[in-house]
């Protein structure tokens, strides 16, 4: 299966899970509760008064060696919007990308995750527990502090 069959299946429109593909074009689903829902909301006001410039969106969709992932959150600079507008999936990372966890998330499948994103050009990717701590990470691991400009201090939604 394709993206653009996901994406154009009516029968999967209106389905509460988060839908991406794996490596051999399978769906793979998650259920997303209330909470989840909340945090990505927290998440769009938090990046709007942080990065005022480029655009921020909620379950993006880029392309990887191993099917189709969603971010939760992502923001995209004016550069990455340029070159890749609202293609469907994107065929690169946009510069942040956010996971929101959830118990049935499985500590390898968000590690993996986070290196598709840095491997697909992310300069850095954002977990956010069940309590909204966040927790930063680059190509050289966990950071204490963003390397976007204009996100400082730590953060919390």
């Amino acid at each position: 299966m394709q993206w653009s069959d996901v994406i154009n299946d009516p029968s999967l429109r209106d389905l509460p899970y988060k839908i991406e593909l794996d490596a051999r074009g399978r769906i793979v689903m998650s259920p997303a509760s209330n909470r989840h829902g909340i945090q990505q909301a927290k998440l769009v006001r938090l990046l709007a008064g942080v990065l005022t410039h480029g655009e921020i969106a909620t379950e993006c969709s880029i392309g990887t060696h191993a099917g189709v992932k969603v971010a939760d959150v992502v923001w995209m600079s004016p550069e990455f919007l340029r070159r890749y507008g609202d293609s469907t999936p994107y065929p690169q990372a946009p510069e942040l990308c956010v996971e929101i966890l959830s118990p049935s998330n499985a500590n390898s499948e968000i590690e993996e995750k986070i290196r598709f994103y840095l491997g697909y050009g992310a300069q850095e990717v954002w977990t956010v527990d069940e309590q909204g701590q966040i927790r930063l990470f680059g190509a050289e691991g966990q950071r204490q502090v963003s390397a976007l400009p204009g996100v400082t201090g730590r953060l919390a939604i």
